[in-house]
């Protein structure tokens, strides 16, 4: 699965449950310049996109949620927290919260 994660500078925690929970191409934007982040379209091969809405504005979170749903990807909105995006990622995706968060995160 190739997953967008938008938002936040340093996702390598994030990265490590999204490897887990099966996502093989992570691409992330940090959305610090946020209207490079709104003219960008949105990869062709991505099938979830994670908004961590603790960094991003809201004109930024309308426009990302709307083409997300033209184009029928699963949205995961999360704060920064690994355990927050893991809960909400397992929510949307409807798997058991069986799997381990790696130790130390």
């Amino acid at each position: 699965m190739s997953v967008l994660v938008i938002g936040a500078d340093e996702i390598t925690p994030i990265k490590a449950v999204l490897h887990d929970l099966g996502a093989k191409k992570i691409e992330h934007w940090d959305a610090r310049n946020e209207n490079r982040v709104n003219r960008k379209p949105i990869p062709c091969d991505t099938e979830c996109i994670v908004m961590l809405t603790s960094f991003l504005n809201h004109n930024t979170m309308k426009k990302i949620k709307s083409e997300a749903k033209k184009r029928k990807i699963p949205l995961v909105c999360a704060k920064r927290s690994v355990n927050c995006v893991y809960c909400e990622y397992c929510k949307i995706f409807n798997l058991s919260k069986e799997f381990a968060i790696p130790k130390g995160l």
